[in-house]
């Protein structure tokens, strides 16, 4: 099964982006983030007409938003609401097989690293911690953790790490945060697992670079991770598993983020 992630920072401008993803991968599984849109205004006809006839989706006016798509039935379709804030961030469904996957668009934070001064932080922190504890029980369920995380936590995960330890997405109280969340989950982070400690991984660029690709200025804020138990499937394909399809970022009117796939057998 092709599991992909890829927030799309609005779904309706790019759709024909999407389909056209969806053509040329062929995924099992699409899971989008920042879909800006309310339920009944998500594009459900075109992803239906190019095979994706399952859906399930929590929407948002202008803001936020999660769905997933398949072309394989998806049940026990449910969204969990973090901090009490209202805002459409999750949504888990439950495979073919049993596995139960969990698509999240976690707050990007806001400028400032600091949450007595940055309501927009502290509303980061605490989802994670929100996170954290609903995934340190039942660390035995085979769990599947997709979307923008909004954390690039490793050293390499970032362009420069000196130069973006006080950035939000890289600072240490977030990247503690997210590690704590790996180990107190039992996950595994499925690209590092993939990769060399020191191969620069990147998903995301700025829209204010000039030339993104020349500048490479990237950091990786999406993610998949899986629990103990679909370890040993998520690993078996070996590195080509795992791809970040970095080309996608340079089409016409693209998202910021590259769409993240991995082939697991489930």
């Amino acid at each position: 099964m092709r599991i992909v992630t890829w927030n799309i920072n609005s779904v309706r401008l790019r759709i024909d982006s999407v389909i056209r993803f969806l053509e040329e991968e062929q995924p099992d599984v699409l899971c989008l983030q920042e879909t800006k849109c309310l339920n009944d205004q998500f594009p459900a006809k075109a992803f239906a007409k190019a095979g994706y006839e399952h859906m399930a989706v929590n929407g948002q006016k202008a803001y936020h938003g999660v769905a997933t798509v398949a072309r394989v039935p998806l049940t026990d379709h449910q969204p969990i609401e973090f901090c009490g804030m209202g805002d459409a961030r999750h949504i888990a469904v439950t495979l073919p097989g049993g596995a139960r996957l969990h698509n999240f668009y976690v707050p990007a934070g806001g400028d400032e690293p600091d949450p007595e001064k940055n309501p927009k932080f502290a509303h980061k922190l605490a989802f994670m911690e929100e996170m954290t504890k609903l995934f340190s029980k039942k660390k035995k369920e085979p769990r599947i953790i997709v979307g923008d995380l909004n954390i690039a936590p490793g050293e390499h995960d970032v362009w420069s790490h000196k130069q973006l330890l006080k950035v939000v997405s890289h600072t240490p109280v977030e990247t503690d945060a997210m590690k704590a969340l790996i180990k107190k989950g039992g996950f595994t982070d499925v690209a590092r697992e993939l990769t060399t400690e020191d191969e620069k991984l990147y998903s995301w660029w700025s829209y204010r670079a000039k030339d993104w690709a020349a500048s490479d200025r990237g950091r990786r804020l999406d993610h998949i991770w899986v629990s103990e138990p679909l370890r040993e499937a998520a690993l078996a394909k070996g590195p080509q598993a795992l791809k970040i399809h970095r080309d996608v970022r340079g089409w016409e009117k693209p998202s910021d983020h590259a769409p993240v796939s991995l082939d697991i057998d489930l």
